[in-house]
């Protein structure tokens, strides 16, 4: 007995026939758009990933701008 995996059953509920087509190993036609839309979903990944970088410094750069401001007033104070 086969196994079926959830990827497959995921494949089949999007588009039964192209699921039909997968099992019968007929190559998909359109190979430079599916090409092109992996390179676009990783491209869309390092985005995301470099933003969320760039938003963990902005958090550091904002902490280290707080800590100065408050070591500069309680400098003047004991002044």
């Amino acid at each position: 007995m086969k196994t079926i995996r959830a990827s497959e059953i995921s494949a089949y509920v999007y588009c039964a026939r192209a699921w039909w087509y997968q099992q019968q190993g007929v190559e998909s036609e359109n190979q430079a758009d599916l090409a092109a839309g992996t390179e676009i979903h990783s491209q869309h990944g390092r985005t995301i990933l470099a933003s969320g970088c760039l938003r963990a410094a902005a958090y550091v750069l904002l902490m280290l701008a707080i800590l100065m401001l408050t070591i500069a007033l309680v400098m003047r104070l004991v002044k």
